[in-house]
């Protein structure tokens, strides 16, 4: 937990790239008039979480964000246009350094990625444990992760715990393959694994669901 401490402490002074602000900037634009809550799907692969969201919440505005342009294209090959879903091509870190610059706060941050960096040498490179913790936190008032490690989650939990939000850490049901929000999350169920969920609220915010009223 030295290193998450480390991160809530000291402001993170990394460069963004020209070319992040410029996608920043068209999207921030493009939506500057738009008053639909926002949702976060961080690291959205394909989209395909991202259409599930905007199936699942049809009043808000889910936007996915990745940085590979190949998985962002393989994903666009076999999508169904949904209205309020937007995918955006960008370096994560640097869009969230962008995005608590410009004020954004997200309903919810979504984590769907099952197990990223799962050596312990890659620890700063898992979001909890990242130098834009501060970033992230700032532009969330709820955060919700799926995977399929126990490890993931519980440092999850305790990171935002530490921070001073209200996180809660529990297994996740998957009643049928049509509940599940990824491929990830439904080829893991279907493998019989246990998946792990948290939830956490940002400090000073009513317990209450967010998008009650937008759904």
């Amino acid at each position: 937990m030295d290193t998450v401490r480390r991160h809530l402490d000291t402001a993170f002074r990394r460069p963004v790239a020209d070319v992040s602000t410029r996608v920043f900037d068209v999207l921030a634009e493009r939506l500057s008039a738009d008053p639909r809550p926002r949702m976060l799907d961080a690291g959205c692969g394909t989209g395909a979480g991202t259409q599930r969201l905007a199936l699942c919440h049809p009043q808000a505005l889910i936007i996915g964000v990745d940085k590979s342009a190949l998985r962002l294209a393989a994903g666009a090959r076999t999508a169904v246009r949904i209205p309020n879903a937007q995918l955006v091509r960008c370096d994560l870190v640097d869009f969230w350094l962008l995005a608590a610059r410009a004020g954004w706060r997200f309903v919810t941050t979504h984590l769907l990625y099952p197990n990223p960096w799962p050596k312990p040498e890659h620890l700063r490179r898992r979001w909890h444990a990242h130098a834009v913790l501060p970033a992230l936190l700032a532009t969330s008032e709820r955060i919700e992760l799926r995977t399929n490690w126990a490890v993931y989650a519980e440092e999850l939990a305790l990171a935002l715990d530490l921070a001073g939000w209200q996180a809660n850490l529990e297994a996740l049901l998957v009643p049928d393959t049509q509940a599940a929000l990824t491929p990830f999350e439904r080829k893991y169920a279907c493998s019989g694994h246990t998946l792990w969920h948290v939830v956490a609220r940002a400090p000073g915010l009513t317990p209450r669901d967010p998008l009650q009223h937008v759904r």
